[in-house]
């Protein structure tokens, strides 16, 4: 028996939650706080009326709180760190606890024994030992993991924030055409938030991934996965919360160096054509070499008061891509990625506190762009160099949310019981991708042929790199504001707030060097099918299709949120949590006009915890919750402003070295293709009246049991709905159908390409009727429409062991089966790699929607993750990480018969009938290892760190994901079809060598 259980089921209780506070640094498990701090509360029987004293042991901070009658206390918004907590009755400290951990989000359990109760003792200088018991939080309803500095040091991660919420159960990576990006629970990788101290920092346009920040300045990253409360929305998907580190009394700096040689590198994999299996691109030399620098400096200004963190790092990479065959270029590039991040921290006195923090991140990167011959392989000559700001060509979604950021953040401790906080932020992150052609300018776009005039087809030459280039000026920038108030009032712990952001963007796209020529060949009469005002002389041999193409504008969305939320201790077993967030959104075009807005969104959420046997060895807990998401900001800029896409034909005598015609003289007028003339649309035509907002609703059930000494065991059922999405729709039929229905006359109507709508149901419109703005509501009702019902659902079930710390090692093992299936993706389409958020191409028209219901593309029916260390010496430690996962849903995405509304290759058809989503079978499940070593020799005073870190130490290559587009026609095979798009990440080595002291 241990020593610990002689006293009794109440002791026992006690002492669990002290061992649980002392080791939450190696827990994954949290409990329901504030999103940039915690909590340190608990009983003192013996002393009613007494004073709880709290002094954060690195800092000085002191909060005396005093016992109510009943003996509790509670200490909020506490800076995260060590404390010691100390019970002073009539002058006399009575015990004291040492080191307890306060971690973001936690509300840590220290309550003190009955004086005289059997077994009291003074518990000062406590350490953790080998039979501590494992904690079993009894006071959340959420899900959420936590990953200290020391889990992401001695875990072998990869140095960013994705990787490390990758070690979360339920999140998988998302598709490799949005770059490093995670899905959670099978919503879309859209659909995530991201926070630094309380700020925003997810992409401000598109709302895929976030600005990342030195890697070391990560003290916690809290990652949430379902069942969050009130205080947070804006995500249908996750939470990441990062609270970054921050000075002591002590003054310490530290030099860091890393990096992953090219020779360590393997051999990634060639893509192969299945259709005849030649070569589509060689990848075996597509590699790179990294190097990181980093140093840091922290310290008390003013001891007690004044605290300063410093650090910062520089990444340089440096390695070349082979393009594809049709492409026939290599690109050899250059990144570089200067990092920082400042932190000051300042006790005004231990009622106020007030926090500044600022960091950057920026990348730029230079590609020197090179002919490739595929028969036989080998280099060319210089085609020319694309400079990026804070952009990506390798990915659909381009926009990296870099640039600069600044927070600041006020707590006061008004009384025991009354606390505010204040938050604000604001943040711009410019955006650039420049194009110089080995001839010195820009290139235009080029295609078709054209006849010499001795019968010869000759293709144009063609010296453009990209295609379509950013908007020259794009950026970003972000402000936003939240207010706090926090109440305990005998057993309801009250908190209600505001939350405000606005986002704004300057972005869009135009042709390189805005021109695009299309050669074709004249036909004999000189008469264009189709431009009765179009006729060449007799004797034209052929034409040229000018086009200009630029779609940019200024975008803006507003959010607003009100909450409030209330942790009710029901009594000594049972705790509720009752909250309520109200959401408003509100999206502005080019013209600075409101097109689509969102009021008094409710989200209740409920949630309720049962401590069992009341010794927190047995937790049973339920909660569910709405949550809402705005439409980002990249919807407005070709659906809602001003663009212009021009066509004029014309003919020429010859081409230049560029592509350009010679003595182009035009015929006809200038067509402006899906009537983008350069005028901003009326607002109230873009979008469906009262659009509802984008929200889900979702219901955990679970318990977590202690099974012996340092082990934990846990389980909970997770259902997600998703009721709701904003989506645009492009078909004009249900308009006429309707109008013909009402004796409307449509023959001067103005009708969009496209308008947002809620799927699934009825939406009303305003036409302009005679396209003098006379506009009439089209009441459309969901048979109108004609498309079916929304579905997305997620059914998990996760079970995970874990062992805490102790004879040497910590583990952590988790399992999930789940199933995402439905006939939307939600904001993106991953099935195809559209990065369009909200404006997918799956409800352009219901036709597409036939056979679109099945397993989803996030759908990872299996995920095994496993990961710890051991502690071999005082010198050596070895670390892994394992993950394993089912593959991803296959398609056949090909044309319907008769191609009803001109899509081409779109439809869930093949073979000329449907083919129904996921009927292809699934992508091979992956695996992959990750091993680490460290080594601190005693000689170094231990503290030089000498690390070794291979990840996928198998090798493991395998198909991530595949090309769904079967069918270029009815029954005639798409040859890129089943084609692989992305592999697992070849094996590498990191080398690090890490130098921290003390000044």
């Amino acid at each position: 028996m241990s020593k610990n259980r002689i006293f009794g089921r109440t002791s026992l209780w006690r002492q669990t939650a002290l061992a649980a506070a002392l080791t939450m640094s190696l827990s994954g498990v949290v409990y329901a706080q504030s999103n940039a701090s915690g909590v340190i509360f608990g009983h003192a029987d013996s002393a009613p009326g007494g004073t709880v004293h709290l002094e954060n042991i690195d800092t000085g901070l002191v909060r005396d709180i005093s016992v109510d009658q009943s003996g509790r206390y509670r200490a909020s918004s506490l800076p995260i760190g060590r404390y010691k907590v100390s019970l002073i009755k009539d002058g006399a400290t009575i015990e004291s606890r040492n080191d307890v951990q306060v971690q973001v989000g936690t509300g840590t359990d220290v309550s003190f024994a009955a004086a005289g109760a059997a077994g009291a003792q003074n518990l000062e200088g406590i350490q953790v030992v080998a039979n501590a018991l494992p904690a079993i939080d009894v006071s959340s309803v959420d899900s959420r993991t936590v990953l200290t500095s020391e889990v992401l040091q001695k875990v072998p991660v990869a140095r960013n924030v994705t990787a490390a919420a990758l070690l979360a159960p339920g999140t998988v990576l998302g598709d490799s055409r949005y770059g490093n990006v995670a899905s959670f629970g099978g919503a879309s990788a859209a659909e995530n938030q991201y926070y630094v101290n309380g700020f925003s920092v997810t992409n401000a346009l598109t709302n895929v991934g976030l600005a990342q920040l030195p890697f070391d300045a990560i003290d916690q990253q809290q990652v949430y996965t379902g069942g969050y409360g009130a205080e947070y929305g804006r995500s249908t998907g996750g939470v990441v919360n990062i609270i970054t580190k921050r000075g002591t009394n002590e003054w310490k700096a530290g030099v860091m160096a890393l990096w992953i040689p090219k020779f360590l590198r393997s051999d990634p994999r060639n893509i192969i054509q299945p259709s005849d299996n030649s070569l589509f691109q060689y990848r075996n030399q597509n590699k790179s070499w990294t190097t990181e620098y980093g140093a840091y400096i922290s310290g008390p200004l003013i001891k007690d008061k004044l605290f300063m963190y410093l650090t910062g790092d520089f990444t340089k990479q440096e390695g070349k891509t082979v393009g594809t065959a049709t492409a026939q270029q290599v690109s050899y590039y250059s990144v570089k990625s200067p990092r920082w991040l400042g932190k000051i921290d300042w006790n005004i006195t231990d009622s106020h506190i007030l926090e500044l923090t600022g960091f950057s991140d920026k990348t730029d990167e230079t590609d020197q762009i090179y002919a490739y011959s595929y028969s036989p392989l080998g280099q060319g000559v210089k085609r020319g160099s694309v400079d990026l700001k804070n952009y990506s060509v390798g990915t659909n979604t381009n926009y990296q949310p870099g640039g600069d950021f600044y927070i600041g953040k006020y707590t006061g401790y008004l009384t025991d019981n009354l606390t505010i906080n204040a938050l604000y932020g604001r943040s711009k992150s410019e955006h650039q991708q420049l194009p110089t052609s080995a001839g010195g300018g820009a290139c235009p776009i080029v295609s078709g042929q054209y006849n010499n005039g001795s019968g010869t087809l000759v293709r144009p030459p063609a010296c453009y790199l990209i295609g379509n280039l950013l908007a020259p000026g794009a950026e970003d920038k972000t402000h936003g504001w939240r207010f706090d108030v926090e109440y305990r009032l005998g057993s309801h712990d009250l908190r209600a707030g505001l939350d405000n952001q606005t986002l704004e963007s300057y972005s869009g796209t135009s042709y390189e060097s805005n021109e695009r020529y299309i050669y074709t060949l004249a036909p004999a009469s000189g008469q264009i099918a189709g431009r009765p005002d179009i006729q060449f002389p007799a004797g034209t041999l052929n034409y040229v299709d000018y086009r200009v193409f630029k779609a940019a504008a200024n975008v803006k969305v507003e959010q607003e949120a009100q909450f409030v939320e209330d942790h009710w201790q029901v009594t000594d077993r049972w705790l509720a949590y009752i909250g309520l967030r109200n959401e408003q959104f509100n999206n502005f075009n080019g013209g600075g006009d409101s097109y689509a807005k969102q009021r008094h969104q409710l989200a209740p959420r409920l949630g309720v915890t049962w401590d069992v046997f009341g010794d927190s060895s047995l937790k049973v807990y339920a909660n569910a919750g709405r949550y809402h998401l705005a439409v980002p900001s990249n919807v407005a800029i070709r659906g809602a402003s001003a663009s212009t896409y021009s066509s004029q034909y014309g003919t020429f005598t010859g081409v230049d070295a560029e592509g350009r015609p010679v003595n182009f003289v035009p015929y006809g007028q200038v067509r402006y293709l899906n009537a983008a003339d350069g005028t901003t649309p009326d607002p109230r035509t873009v979008a469906a009246k009262g659009l509802g907002a984008y929200y889900q609703d979702e219901y955990i059930l679970g318990f977590d049991k202690q099974l012996a000494t340092n082990w934990t065991f846990g389980a909970k059922a997770i259902y997600r709905n998703l009721k709701n999405i904003i989506d645009d729709m492009c078909d004009s039929r249900p308009f006429l159908a309707y109008a013909k229905a009402n004796g409307i006359n449509m023959d001067n109507a103005v009708l969009n390409g496209c308008y947002l709508f809620n799927p699934g149901k009825g939406n009303d419109f305003l036409v302009d009727v005679t396209g003098k703005g006379d506009f009439r509501e089209f009441k459309l009702s969901k048979k109108d429409l004609g498309f079916p019902d929304l579905k997305r659902k997620y059914l998990a079930l996760d079970m995970y062991l874990e062992h805490q710390f102790s004879d040497k090692w910590y583990g952590k093992v988790e399992y999930v089966l789940s199933h995402s299936f439905g006939n939307s993706e939600g904001l993106l389409k991953s099935d195809i790699g559209q990065a369009d958020p909200s404006v997918t191409q799956d409800w352009d028209a219901p036709e597409l929607m036939f056979g679109a219901n099945g397993p989803l593309p996030n759908d990872r029916r299996h995920q095994l993750k496993a990961y710890g260390w051991y502690q071999a010496s005082a010198e050596w430690l070895v670390g892994a990480n394992v993950a394993v996962f089912s593959g991803r849903p296959r398609n056949c995405i090909g044309v319907a018969p008769g191609d009803p509304i001109n899509y081409g290759e779109a439809y869930f058809y093949c073979d000329g009938k449907i083919a129904t989503r996921g009927s292809r079978g699934r992508t091979p499940w992956s695996y992959q290892l990750d091993l680490s070593a460290q080594y601190k020799p005693h000689w170094a005073g231990d503290n030089l760190t000498l690390e070794a870190n291979v990840f996928n130490v198998l090798n493991s290559q395998r198909e991530l994901s595949r090309q769904d587009l079967g069918e270029t026609d009815v029954g005639v095979p798409d040859p890129v079809y089943n084609r692989p798009i992305s592999f697992q990440a070849p094996r590498y080595v990191q080398l690090q060598a890490r130098y921290d002291f003390s000044l």
